[in-house]
């Protein structure tokens, strides 16, 4: 396939910058602070709405990474706003951490200490730091590192249990949302633990970090991954006991890349060819399995069922290009090039709202939005297709 680099280029940088001002433009909360907690797809914001940890620091992630990327004071202010919000309204000052949730005039919700928010708060702290040197916010970010390897680490059977309580005791729901099984590891958390311990080490380069994210990578390999047929098992008991019959297919398409960037720092070139050759392998089941005949992937799979969920979640489909083009780069066969350009194209076509603006969160099998979903929302943020666009356009 041929491919016309800066004009490709050119594309992910203006769509790049599309998502950047609408957030920056729609979902300012100029009443009570922050950020709306959701935006209907039409843009309009419920004022009413709660807000959530995790939207807040993926926009502090997206902001602080899009100022060091393209250095526009603009964004930077936008990442301000966000920490400045979230060190104000959902750090614990008594027991450190990060609440879940707040209402909308700021009022904490729901206090519990879900570990995968807390790698979110390192995410942005880390990103954020790096944007600007503010010492408070690597301590933020270091801080968080701390709680999860003292309170949720398992010293017994490794890995992290998935939520504690407000002064960090187990819970009985442990749940990261309706949807999921209640169990006290899951693949999600991890996932988004060593995604921002990655981050983390660039600006601080601990070695017990980097053994942590080594256990992890290792964790993935031995227990997370399923051997046989290539895909993340996404939840287990205490001891790693697989509690699930389903596959996520964006789920394995963005580890894939993930893993990868986290092994590159760990300096052990056995792991790392491991970890590559594994993520290629993944990334060869999920075009097998997951990709549509219009070149998108589906959302998830039941193996117990054989339920496929048909629809195409705006998430999924901007990890996949970035898995493909990891994949190009490891191996330099067309094909990981020729899927990413393709998903590129459905995505213009089928999930980028050009009346609203913004990425619509998921279509049907038919290409048609559901203009019920939020535009912005708990679970709908700008970070997996502003990251996308700039990880590709950096690959490039």
């Amino acid at each position: 396939m041929n491919l016309d680099v800066s004009k490709l280029k050119n594309e992910l940088k203006q769509e790049y910058i599309n998502i950047l001002d609408f957030w920056k433009n729609y979902t300012v909360d100029k009443e009570n602070g922050g950020f709306f907690g959701e935006l209907c797809n039409d843009g309009t914001p419920n004022s009413e709405a709660i807000k959530g940890v995790v939207l807040n620091t993926r926009i502090l992630w997206t902001f602080a990474s899009a100022y060091n990327f393209l250095k526009n004071e603009e964004y930077l202010k936008v990442a301000d706003l966000a920490y400045n919000y979230i060190t104000r309204y959902f750090w614990d000052e008594k027991y450190e951490g990060l609440f879940w949730s707040v209402d909308a005039k700021g009022n904490v919700c729901n206090d519990r200490k879900q570990i995968y928010a807390q790698g979110f708060g390192i995410y942005g702290f880390s990103e954020y730091f790096k944007a600007t040197e503010n010492m408070e916010s690597l301590d933020y970010a270091i801080k968080l590192y701390n709680c999860i390897e003292k309170h949720s680490f398992d010293h017994q059977h490794g890995g992290y249990v998935e939520a504690l309580s407000r002064d960090w005791n187990p819970l009985e729901d442990m749940r990261l949302s309706d949807k999921d099984a209640n169990e006290p590891k899951s693949m999600n958390t991890h996932l988004h633990i060593i995604e921002p311990y990655t981050n983390l080490f660039r600006v601080w380069t601990d070695d017990g970090l980097k053994k942590k994210m080594e256990d992890l990578v290792k964790v993935f390999l031995g227990k997370i991954i399923n051997p046989e047929n290539a895909h993340f098992e996404l939840f287990f008991d205490k001891d790693w006991a697989v509690k699930s019959e389903m596959v996520s297919y964006g789920h394995d398409i963005e580890g894939a890349w993930l893993l990868c960037e986290a092994a590159e720092f760990i300096d052990n070139p056995e792991l790392l060819q491991k970890v590559e050759s594994m993520s290629l392998r993944m990334t060869d089941v999920t075009l097998k399995e997951g990709l549509a005949q219009d070149n998108s992937l589906y959302y998830e799979k039941d193996l117990l069922s054989d339920h496929l969920d048909r629809d195409r979640h705006w998430w999924v489909q901007a990890e996949a290009m970035v898995g493909f083009m990891n994949a190009f780069q490891l191996s330099g066969e067309e094909k990981y090039q020729t899927a990413m350009m393709k998903m590129w194209d459905y995505i213009k076509k089928h999930i980028i709202d050009r009346e609203n603006g913004e990425w619509h969160l998921r279509v049907n099998n038919q290409g048609l939005p559901m203009l019920s979903d939020p535009k912005a929302g708990f679970w709908k943020c700008p970070y997996h297709n502003s990251r996308a666009l700039m990880e590709l356009y950096n690959r490039l």
